[in-house]
C-alpha cells in the first residue's frame, strides 16, 4: 500500500484508480521515491530514445524533459521554484518560509527555473543517444534516493496542517532505508559503465551543501526543499558524467562509444 501511495504521490499518473489508499500510507512514501524513479526515469528514457528516432537529439531531450514533467505534475520543479524564491528572497527563517508557501511564482523562481532548463537542456550536447538513455534513468533514480535522505537528517519545519500536501513523512526505518538505497542504486550497477561511476558522489556533495544551507535557514526543511533537492542533486549528476566523458575523450584517448 505504501509503494501505491508514492505512485499516487509522486506521478500524476491514474494510480489512484487502482485503490484507494489509507492517508496513514502517505507518510511513509519517501523510502520509495527512487522506487518511482524507475518509472519517471523510465518514462524519459523511453520518450528520449523515441523522439530521437525522428528529431535531432535536443530537442527530442526537450521532449524526454516534457514528458517527466507531465507525468508528475511538474511536482519537483514547482518545488525549486519555491526554493528559489523562499531562499532567494527572504533574510530569515519566518520571511523565507512564508515566501515559499505563496503560490505566485517570484523573479528567483523564475530564473531559477529558466537557469536549470537551459543547463539540463544543454547536457546532450556531444554524448551519444545510449548513453544519455542510461544516464537519464540512472540519474532519476539515485538522485531521489540522495534528496530522500533530507527527511532523516532534518525535522520538517511547519505543522503538518500547514504543509501544502497535509502530511509530515516519516523518518525511515532501517528497512525503508535499505529499500530506498537499493532502488536508487540497482539501476546504477547494471546500466551505468564504472569509468562514470565516479559522477554518482557529485549528488551526494549538493545534498550535503542543501542539507547544511537549510538547517542554518530553516532549521529544518519542507516539501519544497525536497524537490529542489532532487532536481540539483539530478542535475549535478549530469553536469558531471558530461564533465568526465569530455575529459576521457580529450585527454585519454577514449571514444564515447567505449562507455556504452
Amino acid at each position: 500500500m505504501r509503494l501505491l501511495a508514492a505512485f499516487i504521490f509522486f506521478t500524476r499518473l491514474p494510480f489512484w484508480k487502482i485503490r484507494q489508499v489509507p492517508a496513514d500510507c502517505f507518510k511513509h512514501v519517501v523510502p520509495y521515491w527512487p522506487l518511482v524513479g524507475w518509472l519517471t526515469g523510465g518514462i524519459m528514457a523511453v520518450s528520449l530514445w523515441l523522439a530521437a528516432q525522428v528529431l535531432p537529439l535536443q530537442v527530442a531531450w526537450l521532449v524526454a524533459i516534457g514528458m517527466r514533467m507531465l507525468a508528475t505534475g511538474c511536482l519537483h520543479e514547482d518545488g525549486l521554484a519555491d526554493f528559489c524564491d523562499g531562499f532567494g528572497g527572504g533574510t530569515n527563517r519566518q520571511q523565507t518560509l512564508t515566501i515559499m508557501k505563496d503560490s505566485h511564482i517570484g523573479t528567483y523562481g523564475v530564473i531559477g527555473l529558466i537557469g536549470y532548463v537551459l543547463l539540463f537542456w544543454q547536457l546532450p550536447t556531444g554524448l551519444p543517444l545510449p548513453l544519455l538513455c542510461v544516464i537519464a534513468l540512472c540519474g532519476d533514480c539515485w538522485s531521489k534516493f540522495c534528496a530522500s535522505q533530507l527527511i532523516n537528517y532534518l525535522p520538517y519545519v511547519r505543522p503538518e496542517a500547514d504543509s501544502k500536501a497535509k502530511v509530515v513523512y516519516s523518518c525511515m526505518s532501517r528497512g525503508e532505508l535499505i529499500t530506498a538505497f537499493v532502488s536508487g542504486l540497482l539501476p546504477l550497477i547494471f546500466l551505468l559503465p564504472i569509468n562514470l561511476w565516479p559522477a554518482t558522489l557529485a549528488p551526494l556533495f549538493v545534498f550535503v551543501l542543501l542539507c547544511r544551507l537549510m538547517k542554518k535557514r530553516l532549521q529544518g526543511y519542507t516539501g519544497d526543499c525536497c524537490g529542489a533537492s532532487f532536481l540539483l542533486c539530478e542535475l549535478s549528476f549530469y553536469l558531471c558524467v558530461a564533465a568526465l566523458c569530455h575529459v576521457y575523450v580529450r585527454f585519454g584517448g577514449f571514444s564515447l562509444t567505449d562507455y556504452l
